[in-house]
């Protein structure tokens, strides 16, 4: 069957998360939705993985297959023209028709923005932490985090998922805002914004956002970075820090073992 790929930027402000539940608005609701007044026929999407409710994304991917080859680039401008302005279709193209979101994935990258100063325009994409936190300790500790360990600590205790080992390839904080990665706007302390960036091979429910709070909290010197160490190998969820909030966390890319690169193309499993 034809395979169609998207990549999607939404703000998940108004959403409770991307994957399709019960008496809840999702993003994948929308799309769906969207879907069947264009193409008039019900299309299910898959995406490479969920994000909590308020939790925003730069590039997630998601799939369908249809029974006969569509227009991608009018069913793109078709979907953005009757989608709500907090979801966006980036792009839109045929794949191979093996290509599979969330199984093909293999290593996905959030982003957690910060903000020691107040911030009108950035303050659904943002966390402001009132007391500066030290950065240099926070990423003393975030250290620990490189390899592949279980994560339970930073788990929702309420979670089902009995495999709990992520294989983390990136973990450190940097200056930067929620502007689109690579841009050099706000790339020294100066700015008062921060960004933590955490690259895996997948994530838990709650992961990112429990892992950027017990880092504050070694900012905040409430905990020694030595002791993070044993936070992690601890496996209790009891022992971490509280969970940041949603929405300063971004699902930034996704990579696939093919070799595409998935990042936006245009101009400069949840978290």
């Amino acid at each position: 069957m034809p395979t169609y790929r998207f990549i999607i930027e939404y703000d998940g402000t108004d959403w409770h998360g991307w994957q399709s539940q019960p008496d809840c608005v999702t993003v994948q609701d929308a799309i769906e939705e969207a879907l069947k007044t264009v193409l008039r026929t019900s299309v299910a999407i898959v995406g490479s993985g969920r994000t909590d409710s308020g939790v925003h994304a730069r590039g997630q991917v998601a799939h369908m297959r249809t029974d006969k080859p569509i227009d991608a680039e009018r069913l793109q401008n078709s979907l953005n023209g009757i989608l709500p302005g907090s979801v966006v279709i980036k792009t839109l193209d045929a794949v191979d028709d093996g290509f599979h979101a969330r199984y093909d994935a293999r290593l996905r990258s959030y982003a957690y923005y910060v903000t020691v100063r107040p911030s009108a325009l950035f303050r659904r994409y943002q966390w402001h932490i009132r007391r500066t936190p030290d950065f240099s300790r926070m990423n003393e500790a975030a250290r620990a985090l490189i390899g592949r360990h279980d994560f339970s600590a930073f788990c929702k205790t309420a979670s089902g998922t009995t495999n709990r080992e992520c294989h983390v390839t990136q973990a450190n904080w940097l200056p930067g805002s929620p502007w689109p990665i690579g841009s050099s706007v706000d790339r020294d302390e100066s700015s008062g914004s921060w960004v933590f960036f955490i690259k895996a091979d997948r994530f838990l429910h709650g992961m990112v956002r429990t892992i950027v709070g017990t880092l504050v909290e070694v900012g905040h010197g409430k905990r020694s970075p030595e002791s993070f160490v044993g936070l992690l190998n601890s496996l209790d969820r009891q022992q971490a820090g509280f969970a940041a909030p949603a929405h300063g966390l971004v699902l930034e890319h996704v990579e696939y073992l093919r070799g595409e690169d998935l990042r936006d193309r245009g101009p400069e499993e949840t978290g």
